[in-house]
Order: C-alpha cells, then structure tokens, then sequence
C-alpha cells in the first residue's frame, strides 16, 4: 500500500514530538520542550494541542493522563477470514447451485504499534505462511476514538458444494478444490465512535492505553462505519470455476452503516481495566458490484471431450477477459458491532487483550454471499 505524501508527513511530525517526552516533574500542558526553527515551533504546537486535547473536559476522579505521552507496543494478532458465496442457474425442471467457502486458517501475526497520545500507527505481518498482512491507524481522544484496518489475503482451496434440484429431488456434494490460481481478499474498515459520557468513561484506556481508567463508568455512544471488500477471481486459470459461477470474477462490496449503543468501563482493582462495547448499527449504504467475464473453457472442452484428464496443455490455454459488470443497492439491513478488551496497567508498562467480530453480506440478481471476519488482538506496550 502506498503512504501519500501527507500521511508520511504526519508521521514525520509525531515522530519528532518524541523530543517533547515530558519528565514526571512536568505538567501535561508542559510536555513540548522549548525550541528554535519555523518547524520545531510548528511541531512543538502539535504536540501542546495533543496534549491538550487529552486532558480536556475529563474528570480527573474518573480518568488520568500518563505523563509520558509514548506508546510502543509488540503486537500479537490472531484473525480468522470466512467467505461463501453461492450462484444459482436454471435449465427448465433443473436448478444447480454452485457454492464456494472459503475459511482461512486462524492466522497467526506479529508486528509493532507506536504512538503519541492516542495517535498511531501499527503493523503486523503474518508468520505462520498465509501470504497476508494488516496495516492499523488510530486515533482517540476523550470522547471519541477512530480506527482504519487493511487486510488482504489469498487462499486456492475453497470447499466447493454443489446442490442440484431435479423436478423437486435434490442432491448436492462437497469437496476440497485446490484452484491453479486463488482467491484475492483486501478488505478495509474504518470506523468512529462518539461517547456522550467523555469525561468520565475512556476509550484510549481500553483500546491505546494513552490514558488510565481510575473509577468504573460507562457511557451511551454513537458510531459510523465504512467497510469496502475486493473479492477476486479473475484469472486465466480459473476460467472453469468462472463458467460455473455465471461468468462472475469479482465482486465489490460498499457498506455505510450508523449506530448508537453503550460501552462500559469496569475497574474491579486498581491496574486492571475489563470493557464491554455493544451497538447494532444501520446500513445506509449497501452497494456490490459484480463484474462478469467470458471465457474459453467450454470452447477447450469441446476439442478434448474425448481424454479423461485433460493436458497442461490445455490449462495452459484458458482465458478469460471481462465484459461488463453490474451495480446493485440492497435495502437497509442491520449489522451489529462488538468489542471487549481486557487490560492491566503496571508503572509504565502495560497489557492489553480485544477482539472484535464482523459479519457483511452482499446479494445479487446471479447469487449472494456472506463474508465474516474475527480477530483478537495482544499488545505489550511500554509508555516512554
């Protein structure tokens, strides 16, 4: 993924707001250090609003800021991708369904997360061989907390069923297809939140650890969400499964959602944070696209009907090339969003555990589909 130019010149500011560490005799509002130079002052009056920013309007019975604004964390990820989509054609009395599913591994990644105040940057690669990867930004602040996740995938053995409806008698089969060319996933989520209850309940405290949570509390909230998926197919090698699935290579998904739930804070001993965060949200937005392809395949077939396994050759020969593709806008539907994480805060250092649970469909007038994903994410950060 490229970075643009401004992202990489954020980057480069919060980078060098490390010179603004406050030491413990000083306050938050005196955490930037004096400097010389256009951009020093510039950085320095970044930092001074951050550091504002993070302690504004909070009740300090309830909530504190660390002195030392830095996180650096070393993150475990556990994610899980399941996708199934299902295309139906008809041929007079008969009716044959033809359903890929793909579920990945519990895919295991390792990576790093700095950053300053609420405001940071992460990535994890996996290691346990799926050729995948997350890309993480956050930003919080007293009330309110925002989240961008990247994640891509490839997997070339789908369980393929196959129900076949003859004049009401139904049959279908199962098996394990190992494709010549795979799947391709990117999936992005971003999505923002708002709690009512900002001076007292804290998102940075279970999600960043940018700020600690002294007294239990809770707070009604309201969310936004945008999911986009990139399901795709397209490749010569797949002209088979293509013919099967009524010409459809790719698919792309749109989902705007808006919600209003609760979250809560519970602090049963001091150092240890337990939060819960449940809210069903409305798709406002709910748009696929479908792009179809034709191929060679039943061309190919025809030439060799006649050997049992057909050659490399004849692999070798398939293609496939696009032809148009079609936009649909489903009706409203109702998702739901929940989060719990568990952390323990001891001096400087810190420990955290979350998870989260996502659940998009997408329909069409050849089919529909599902795509669920899940992660659970471990951090052990240090505050500097």
């Amino acid at each position: 993924m490229k970075i643009q130019a401004p992202t990489i010149l954020l980057l480069a500011a919060l980078l060098l707001c490390s010179v603004c560490t406050p030491t413990a005799a000083e306050t938050v509002a005196d955490s930037c250090k004096e400097s010389s130079g256009g951009l020093a002052r510039l950085i320095k009056r970044v930092c001074t609003l951050m550091d504002t920013m993070s302690v504004k309007g909070i009740d300090r019975r309830y909530i504190t800021v660390p002195e030392r604004p830095w996180q650096v964390m070393i993150k475990g990820h556990v994610n899980q991708s399941m996708l199934k989509m299902n295309s139906t054609e008809y041929y007079d009395a008969v009716t044959f369904t033809l359903s890929p599913y793909l579920k990945t591994k519990p895919a295991i990644y390792a990576g790093l997360w700095a950053g300053y105040r609420g405001y940071g940057l992460g990535y994890t690669r996996n290691v346990n061989g799926d050729k995948s990867s997350y890309l993480t930004f956050g930003a919080t602040g007293g009330s309110y907390g925002a989240n961008l996740r990247i994640h891509s995938f490839m997997n070339d053995e789908p369980k393929m069923t196959v129900d076949i409806d003859i004049s009401g008698k139904s049959s279908n089969a199962t098996e394990i297809t190992k494709l010549k060319a795979p799947f391709r996933v990117r999936t992005l989520i971003a999505d923002a939140y708002y709690f009512f209850n900002g001076s007292r309940f804290s998102y940075p405290a279970a999600y960043d650890q940018s700020a600690l949570q002294l007294r239990s509390a809770g707070s009604l909230m309201a969310g936004v969400m945008y999911y986009y998926a990139h399901i795709n197919m397209a490749q010569d090698p797949n002209a088979s499964l293509i013919e099967q699935m009524n010409g459809i290579g790719r698919v792309k998904l749109w989902q705007g959602s808006l919600g209003v739930g609760y979250a809560y804070n519970w602090v049963p001993t001091r150092g240890l944070l337990i939060s819960a965060m449940a809210m069903p949200m409305l798709n406002l937005i709910n748009k696929n696209r479908v792009y179809y392809y034709e191929t060679n395949f039943d061309e190919l077939l025809k030439e060799v009907e006649d050997q049992l396994v057909p050659s490399d050759e004849f692999h070798n020969s398939l293609r496939v090339w696009p032809v148009n593709n079609v936009d649909k806008n489903s009706g409203l539907t109702v998702n739901f969003n929940a989060r719990l994480s568990l952390t323990y805060n001891f001096d400087r250092y810190f420990f955290n555990v979350h998870g989260q649970y996502y659940n998009f469909t997408y329909s069409h007038e050849d089919g529909d589909g599902r795509l669920n994903d899940w992660f659970v994410n471990a951090s052990l950060g240090i505050r500097f």
